[in-house]
């Protein structure tokens, strides 16, 4: 099976490797912080699971023992190291002190509701476990938003891909691959946009 030169690729290659161990590894990963796609091996998971190659079951399974677990660490070590370690390991993640503290505040107002609503926002889902921990939310309370977040979000990004494998078949490649020059189009007109902002800026500062 071909896999374009991407993220997508390196994932594909991952599991094909590894199988179920590499969904585990890279959602705990995922969920304690670490930059890996965890999205992407899901889907692919489910997608490979429409293709036979793994059993859709055993992906979903494992995606959720694996999203909990790397939630638990990140509880664990909130409730041990308490905010300041979040605040010296944010600086690593460009987390700002202001978006620390809304999160904080969140964490703080919903308790296991935040736990929960955290698992499906990527920026937020790593620091759901630590905040939870260093706010002292009870660990029943943490355990539940967990539970249930983990038992939502991983069928539903499994069940993406598989869904994009039934519909597409083979031709998902090239759907991927079309993507991919898209979000790059897109990426350039950007930055293209924000230096001549910046250009225009600096000019306006510059006295006659």
């Amino acid at each position: 099976m071909y896999y374009p030169n991407s993220m997508a690729s390196d994932a594909a290659g991952l599991l094909a490797h590894w199988g179920y161990g590499a969904i585990f590894v890279v959602v705990v990963l995922g969920n304690i912080g670490f930059p890996v796609p965890e999205e992407t091996i899901l889907a692919l998971g489910g997608y490979l699971a429409q293709r036979g190659t793994l059993r859709l079951e055993l992906v979903i399974a494992i995606g959720i023992l694996s999203a909990m677990a790397g939630d638990g660490l990140g509880y664990w070590r909130g409730r041990r190291y308490g905010r300041r370690a979040l605040e010296r390991y944010g600086r690593w993640v460009y987390v700002t002190p202001a978006r620390l503290e809304k999160a904080c505040a969140f964490v703080s107002r919903y308790g296991a509701w935040a736990v929960f609503c955290a698992r499906f926002v990527a920026g937020l889902r790593f620091l759901a476990g630590p905040l939870a921990g260093a706010t002292g939310l009870r660990p029943l309370a943490f355990a539940a938003g967990n539970v249930l977040g983990a038992c939502l979000f991983v069928p539903t990004v499994v069940g993406l891909g598989y869904l994009l494998g039934r519909v597409f078949g083979d031709d998902i490649d090239r759907l991927v691959h079309r993507v991919e020059h898209l979000a790059l189009g897109v990426a350039i007109v950007l930055m293209v946009v924000v230096v001549v902002a910046r250009v225009l800026r600096a000019r306006r500062r510059v006295p006659a």
